[in-house]
């Protein structure tokens, strides 16, 4: 064994014990240091030769990149959807890489019956039925990438082609239906071979709304004169949140032929609150769902789940034909056969824990509490004279623009300036035409303090533009 190694080993607890306090400083500190961080270029150093160690290895990073982290853990950082990850969330992320599991199969390890069952208790969560069948993937692209591929093979069944084996091509055009998609459906649209322009949008509601007109659709679906298609439902838009009505989409099914994908990355965290369940209802009726867990669950990147009623489509796609690895037949199959990856990290663990530790009621919380938070910085917002609300705050995510000559240039200028402050950091978006900045609420750890630093932060910005 190299000597580095040799030595590492024999140190082993002291250094993981190094690691855990210099992790423990960070995150300490976390709600204090500045959320973003401008991008520099360090330069790259040389391909180390001889190695310094562990302890050399942390001494580098914490003097060389360190410092140029973001706090995106952190309760300020309102960006994208970005949840933070909780004490027991990281608690058994570390576990992850100490066990180093592999869980492309069930053999020699107990590892995938606990996916098994984490995957059990967010189907209960989420208010799924027991036909619903899963597996953790690395996020909401992926696992709308996987509901879209059982999708096309369900597309190939209606149309008696076996598409894993003759390819996409051999379905001729299909017809992909949304009112709102996110950018990760046409993205899966084109690995998936169906291509981006096959995504036809349906008109919107009126009155400033992101959710599908039903009858729009109703009609969209009787112009196909029979043929199958994928519907594509949202629960929970990027920019306001907003929710297509499941029950009504569903309902189509009676006349219609068509697979409902409903990509509810975030959206489905609704659920837990009773006073916003009604939003999913209906979610239980899709035939494939993507959920994503590092945003509202509060677990480390990367972390998401996918569901579907077909199990079996979804064992025809992704299914890995090799002796060594062993065929799917009755039972349980592999998660190597459900998904695009053979070599898995065993995601499922900081959800376990998580979920163990904190429970229905703990992860509710925190849906509810960010949810409030969002909506009272919405009300301050519409108090400020130098902005202005473009939509309801229907969740937990609030759309604003300048009140006076909102340009994406000067839409940029105040993100620029929120960020520089080291207060606060939110995306720019642009919504119904008009370029506009994001507050999306999911980390575990914001405060009323910290949504009342944010609105600081966006009042001198916006008042020095």
């Amino acid at each position: 064994m190299h000597r580095t190694l040799a030595d590492d080993l024999a140190r082993l607890p002291e250094l993981l014990q190094s690691a855990r306090d210099f992790a423990a400083g960070e995150l300490t500190g976390l709600a204090a240091r500045p959320v973003a961080r401008p991008g520099g270029d360090l330069g790259r150093a040389p391909l180390p030769v001889e190695g310094a160690g562990a302890d050399g290895a942390l001494a580098r990073f914490a003097k060389r990149w360190a410092p140029g982290f973001s706090g995106s853990a952190g309760p300020r950082y309102l960006g994208f959807v970005t949840g933070g990850a909780t004490p027991a969330s990281i608690t058994g992320d570390w576990l992850t890489s100490a066990y180093d599991q592999n869980l492309s199969g069930a053999a020699g390890s107990s590892a995938a019956a606990l996916e098994r069952e984490t995957l059990a208790w967010l189907r209960e969560l989420f208010g799924l039925d027991a036909e619903h069948s899963g597996a953790f993937v690395t996020g909401a692209t992926v696992s709308n990438t996987v509901g879209l591929a059982i999708a096309r093979e369900w597309l190939g069944e209606r149309l008696g082609v076996d598409v894993s084996r003759a390819g996409a091509a051999a379905l001729g055009p299909v017809d992909v239906l949304s009112g709102s998609p996110h950018s990760s459906v046409p993205k899966a649209l084109s690995v998936l071979g169906m291509g981006r322009d096959r995504l036809r949008r349906v008109p919107l509601l009126p009155g400033n709304r992101e959710a599908v007109d039903v009858a729009a659709l109703d009609a969209a679906l009787a112009g196909l004169d029979g043929r199958p298609a994928i519907v594509v439902a949202n629960a929970g838009t990027v920019n306001t949140v907003d929710f297509d009505d499941l029950r009504a989409i569903a309902a189509l099914k009676e006349r219609y032929d068509f697979w409902l994908h409903v990509d509810a990355a975030f959206g489905a965290f609704a659920a837990l609150s009773p006073a916003h369940a009604h939003l999913v209802a209906g979610l239980d009726l899709a035939d494939s769902i993507c959920v994503d867990l590092h945003k509202w669950l509060n677990v480390p990147y990367d972390a998401a789940v996918q569901f579907t009623r077909r199990r079996d489509l979804q064992v025809a796609v992704f299914h890995n034909a090799s002796p060594y690895l062993g065929l799917p037949s009755g039972g349980e199959p592999d998660f190597l056969h459900l998904t695009p990856e053979n070599s898995r990290r065993l995601r499922a663990l900081p959800a376990w824990f998580s979920l163990v530790a904190y429970g229905r009621d703990g992860h509710r919380e925190i849906v509810e509490r960010d949810v409030a938070l969002a909506r009272g910085l919405g009300e301050d917002i519409a108090d400020l004279p130098a902005l202005r609300l473009l939509a309801p705050v229907r969740l937990n995510v609030v759309c604003f623009t300048l009140a006076e000559e909102p340009t994406r240039e000067r839409v940029d200028s105040l993100a620029d300036a929120v960020a520089a402050s080291g207060e606060a950091f939110l995306t720019p978006t642009v919504y119904d035409g008009v370029p506009a900045l994001r507050a999306a609420f999911s980390n575990w750890r914001t405060t009323d303090a910290d949504t009342r630093r944010v609105l600081d932060a966006l009042a001198a910005a916006s008042a020095a533009l």
